[in-house]
């Protein structure tokens, strides 16, 4: 009876010790080291206010690549847009020879910008800028009463490498009409041969002599009424807007 009581002794006291080993340990692994605070307490004074995550004084996420060139231009740079105003003077110089006798309407042109466009005193539009016009109207000069005739404007202006629709004032030239001239060069004519005929053929040669004239002075009024309209290459004109347009300056 003795030795059954110290055997339940000690298989009591083996369970206590288990027990407290099995506490021991729990409170051991749940309990964080001293090391693993230091650790924590540094990266914490290292992160912004708010976490890994939280914005920078300029709103950008802390662990954002703020060294990226690509999102620094798109924060710190920003193309101006310019509004050109209805009466800017545009002054070109021609690229090409433009005609009434050898142009169409319809017929586009090319042109440079011969003096630089500012607006509150900054270059917009480059001198040099590529510039398109069309050809509006072009009529060459015709026998005897059809006057030439020939009209320009501009289309468009490119700067920075984009193309921008301008609506400008129109140049147009027409010819003197030569109809009362060459009337009266041809019957001028016809009286000179009424003459002649008349000296030579006594009467019946003047009516003959008239009509030799008047042939005369009609192939006289072709050979010389033909005046078209040229404007030659690098020939300068000024234009004028018509409407405003906005002009977004790069660079």
């Amino acid at each position: 009876m003795t030795r059954m009581s110290r055997e339940l002794k000690l298989a009591v006291a083996g369970i206590i010790v288990v027990g407290l080993l099995v506490l021991a340990a729990h409170y051991s692994s749940s309990r964080p080291s001293n090391n693993s605070n230091a650790s924590n307490a540094a990266t914490a004074a290292n992160e912004p206010a708010g976490g890994p995550n939280a914005a920078g004084d300029n709103g950008v996420a802390g662990n954002a690549d703020t060294n990226s060139p690509g999102l620094l231009a798109k924060l710190t740079h920003s193309e101006p847009t310019f509004t050109l105003p209805e009466g800017t003077p545009i002054d070109v110089r021609l690229g090409n020879t433009i005609g009434s006798a050898r142009n169409r309407s319809g017929d586009t042109f090319e042109a440079t910008l011969d003096e630089p466009i500012e607006e509150h005193g900054v270059v917009v539009v480059p001198r040099g800028a590529n510039v398109t016009g069309r050809v509006i109207s072009a009529r060459p000069s015709g026998h005897l009463e059809t006057p030439p005739e020939l009209a320009i404007t501009l289309t468009s202006v490119e700067v920075g490498g984009r193309r921008y629709d301008i609506t400008t004032s129109t140049h147009g030239w027409r010819g003197k009409s030569h109809k009362a001239h060459d009337a009266k060069w041809i019957g001028g004519l016809a009286g000179a041969g009424a003459l002649i005929g008349a000296l030579a053929g006594h009467g019946k040669g003047a009516a003959i002599g008239a009509g030799v004239g008047a042939g005369g002075g009609t192939a006289g009024a072709y050979a010389t009424g033909r005046r078209d309209i040229t404007l030659s290459s690098e020939n300068r004109l000024r234009f004028v807007l018509r409407q405003p347009v906005n002009i977004t300056k790069t660079g």
